[in-house]
C-alpha cells in the first residue's frame, strides 16, 4: 500500500473498532430489548446524531458543500439500495434467522460477509483481487472462525443458517452499492440510511409486538447507534471505500470481532480462551498481507468529469482549472468541486480508489 492508502486503512480499522465494540456495550446496557427494536434504535440514533452534527455545523457557519461532494439525483438509486439491502433486508433477515440458528453456527457464518462482498466486487465491478488479497481475506476469515468456534455448542446447517448466509449477501450488496456513492459526503448518506432504515424497522418491531423500552434505554441504544453500528462506523467505512475499494475495506472490517472480544474482557472480566491468541496471530498475518499489498502496473485513465473531496499534491489533481467561485481549500488542503481528468497513461502503485477502478486482463 502507498502512503495515500494508509489513511483509508486507518478509516477501515476505525470502522472495525466501532463495529466490534457495539455488541459488548449493547450487552452491558440493553439486555431485554427486542432484537428488531434494538436495530431500529441503533439506526435512529445514527440518523439523529449525524443530523445534529450537520445542524450544529450549519449554525456555526461550517458549510460542507465546498469540502465534500453533495449527493446528486443519479446517486439516489444506489442510496435506495443501501437503505433497502443494508438497513432493512439484512437486519430483519438476521433477526429472523438467529431465532432458528445455534449461536455457534451463526457466529461462524457471519464471517461470510467479507467473502460475499469480495465475490460481488470481483464478479460485478471487476475489482482487482490477486492471490495476496485472497490469502489475506482467507486468513482474516479463518481467524474469525477460530475465534467464534465453541466445541461444546451444537453446529448444524438449517433454513436459519441459510438465512444468515443470505444476510451476509445482503450486506455484501450494501457494501458494493455504498462503493458507488463513496465519493460523496458520507455524513448525509449515513444519516439518510439511519432515518430510513430506523423508521421501517421501528414499524416492523411494533407490528411484531415488541415493547418500546424505557426512555433511558432508548437513549443509550441511540448513542451506541451514533458512535457504533450504523453511525460513525458507517462514515469511516465509506471513507475507506473511496480509498481502497469494497473488497479490501470489508476485509479490514472483518477484524471487528477482535475489538469486541477485547472490550468484553474489560467489561465482563472474561478470561480469554487460548483460541483467542491463536486467532489473533492468524488475523495479524492476514492484516499484514493486506496493509503491505503493493499493486503497480502501467494503466490508462480515460477522460472523466466528476466531483469529490481532493487535494492537489497527488498524481491526479495537479492540473485542473479553478474558475471563479471554486471553493477555497480548507486547513488541510482539501476542497470539492466538479473537475475534469484528461486521458493519460502512467505507472505507479495504487489501490482500487475513485481513480483506479480500471479492468485487469
Amino acid at each position: 500500500m502507498t502512503r495515500e492508502n494508509l489513511l483509508p486503512i486507518l478509516y477501515g480499522l476505525t470502522s472495525a473498532f466501532l463495529f466490534g465494540i457495539t455488541a459488548p456495550f449493547s450487552k452491558l446496557l440493553l439486555d431485554g430489548v427486542g432484537p428488531i427494536t434494538m436495530a431500529s434504535l441503533l439506526f435512529l440514533g445514527s440518523g439523529t446524531g449525524l443530523f445534529l452534527y450537520l445542524f450544529g455545523g450549519s449554525l456555526l457557519g461550517r458549510r460542507r458543500d465546498g469540502i465534500e461532494a453533495a449527493l446528486a439525483p443519479a446517486d439516489l438509486p444506489w442510496l435506495a439500495g443501501v437503505v433497502f439491502f443494508g438497513g432493512i433486508l439484512a437486519p430483519v433477515t438476521l433477526m429472523i434467522s438467529l431465532a432458528q440458528t445455534p449461536a455457534a453456527t451463526a457466529s461462524l457464518l457471519l464471517n461470510f460477509e467479507a467473502v460475499a462482498t469480495t465475490i460481488i466486487a470481483v464478479l460485478w465491478y471487476r475489482e482487482p483481487v490477486g492471490r495476496r488479497m485472497w490469502a489475506a481475506l482467507s486468513l482474516i476469515t479463518l481467524s474469525c472462525i477460530i475465534l467464534s468456534y465453541v466445541p461444546d455448542q451444537p453446529f448444524g446447517l438449517s433454513l436459519g443458517a441459510l438465512g444468515v448466509i443470505l444476510t451476509c449477501t445482503f450486506w455484501g450488496m450494501d457494501n458494493n452499492f455504498s462503493k458507488k456513492i463513496s465519493a460523496k459526503d458520507p455524513i448525509p448518506i449515513v444519516m439518510i440510511k439511519g432515518f430510513g432504515a430506523g423508521a421501517v424497522t421501528f414499524v416492523i418491531a411494533r407490528l411484531l409486538g415488541e415493547a418500546i423500552p424505557d426512555p433511558a434505554t432508548c437513549l443509550a441504544a441511540m448513542v451506541i447507534g451514533f458512535l457504533g453500528y450504523g453511525g460513525m462506523m458507517s462514515v469511516f467505512f465509506l471513507m475507506a471505500l473511496r480509498g481502497i475499494g469494497s473488497a479490501r475495506t470489508s476485509a479490514l472490517v472483518s477484524t471487528s470481532p477482535f475489538f469486541g472480544v477485547f472490550v468484553s474482557f474489560l467489561l465482563f472480566t472474561e478470561e480469554p480462551r487460548p483460541a483467542f491468541f491463536v486467532s489473533l496471530l492468524v488475523m495479524a498475518l492476514g492484516a499484514w498481507l493486506l496493509i503491505t499489498e503493493k499493486h503497480s502496473h502501467p494503466h490508462r485513465h480515460e477522460v472523466m468529469v466528476h466531483e469529490h473531496r481532493h487535494r492537489h499534491d497527488d498524481l491526479h489533481h495537479d492540473g485542473h482549472p479553478h474558475p471563479p467561485g471554486t471553493p477555497a481549500l480548507d486547513a488541510k488542503g482539501y476542497h470539492s468541486h466538479p473537475h475534469r481528468h484528461e486521458a493519460m497513461v502512467h505507472d505507479h502503485s495504487h489501490a482500487p480508489d475513485l481513480h483506479h477502478r480500471h479492468t485487469h486482463e
